[in-house]
C-alpha cells in the first residue's frame, strides 16, 4: 500500500511515539526482535537516505536539506521513537546522487542507538562540503542503493530507501522497472518531492511532482510521499518523514495501490522533456 500525507503539526504529532494517532497505526506488538544473521548486528530498520544534488537544486535548498537531515537525526522526537523500537537501533547510510553514474556516499553505514551516535552522524553530514552535479537519475539512485543492503554489517527486518528530489527521472534507464526490481526484493521506497519553486522549463521541473513520486517512484508496504511545497517547512518535513520510517507506521485506512490505476503523470515525462529540449 502507498499513501501521501501533507506536512504539518498533525503529521509531526502522529509520528511521535505512543499509540494510534490521525489514522496511523503503531507497529504491532507481535513484532519480534530482529534476529542476527551471519553475525550481523540486529537493528530495527536499515535505512538509506538518497539525496538529490542536481543543478536544479539551488545552494540554499541543498544547505537546508543537509541541515534538515542532521537536525532530524538528533531531534528529541527521533530519539524517543528510536527508544520505543524492539532493539532501539537503526542502521543508516546517506548518499547524494545526480546522473545515472554519479552517486557519492557521504555517510557509510552507521548504527544509531542513542544521542551520541546520532550526534556523530549529524556532525558528519553537516561538515561535508556541499556539491552539485548534472542530470537527474532516480533510477540510478535506486540501482545504486539496492546492493548496499547486502554490503552492510547490520541485519534488520525492514529495508527502506528514502529518496528526496526536485524533478523527474531524465537520465539512465526508466524509473519504474528499477522501482519494481527493488520492490521484488522486499525494499520499501518512500519519497520527499521538493516543490518549493514554480515549475520552470529551464530547470526541467514539472507540475504535480508529488503525483509523479506517488505513481512512478515509491512502493512497498506502507510507502508514502511527503511533499515539500513551502521552503519554511523543509526541515519539518524531513523530521516527520524520518519519524515515520523509524517507527514503521502504516495507515489504518485502505489506500488504493498505485499499480491498480494509470499514472496521473507520465513516468517518462522527464525523459520526454530532455528529448524535446536537447534532442537526445
Amino acid at each position: 500500500m502507498r499513501w501521501c500525507v501533507s506536512i504539518g503539526a498533525v503529521l509531526v504529532a502522529c509520528a511521535m511515539a505512543g499509540g494510534d494517532v490521525a489514522g496511523i497505526a503503531a507497529p504491532s506488538p507481535r513484532n519480534q526482535l530482529a534476529q542476527t544473521k551471519d553475525d550481523k548486528t540486529a537493528v530495527d530498520v536499515e535505512l538509506i537516505l538518497a539525496v538529490d544534488v542536481s543543478y536544479s537544486m539551488d545552494m540554499d535548498e541543498l544547505a537546508i536539506q543537509r541541515e534538515g537531515y542532521a537536525q532530524a537525526i538528533v531531534s528529541k522526537e527521533f530519539l524517543q521513537a528510536l527508544k520505543s523500537l524492539p532493539n532501539g537501533k537503526i542502521a543508516i547510510t546517506y548518499f547524494e546522487w545526480a546522473a545515472t553514474n554519479d552517486q557519492k556516499i557521504i555517510i557509510p553505514w552507521r548504527m544509531i542507538d542513542g544521542p551520541e551516535t546520532a550526534d556523530a552522524v549529524a556532525n558528519e553530514i553537516i561538515k561535508t562540503p556541499i556539491r552539485r552535479a548534472s542530470r537527474t537519475s532516480i533510477s540510478g539512485a535506486i540501482n545504486f542503493a539496492m546492493p548496499l543492503f547486502d554490503e552492510n554489517p547490520f541485519h534488520g527486518p525492514r529495508h527502506v530507501i528514502d529518496i528526496s528530489g526536485d524533478g523527474p527521472n531524465n537520465n539512465g534507464v526508466p524509473v519504474t522497472p528499477v522501482r519494481d526490481a527493488a520492490l521484488a526484493k522486499g525494499i520499501v521506497i518512500n519519497g520527499l518531492p521538493i516543490m518549493v519553486k514554480e515549475p520552470s522549463y529551464s530547470t526541467m521541473d514539472i507540475d504535480n511532482l508529488d503525483w509523479y513520486y506517488e505513481d512512478c517512484v515509491i512502493g512497498g508496504p506502507g510507502s508514502f510521499v511527503i511533499a515539500i511545497k513551502d521552503r519554511d517547512k523543509f526541515k519539518e518535513a524531513i523530521r516527520a518523514k524520518l519519524l515515520l520510517e523509524v517507527a514503521g507506521r502504516t495507515p489504518e485506512r485502505r489506500v488504493v495501490p498505485v499499480a491498480e490505476k494509470e499514472p496521473r503523470v507520465s513516468c517518462m515525462i522527464g525523459e520526454k522533456i530532455w528529448q524535446d529540449r536537447w534532442g537526445r
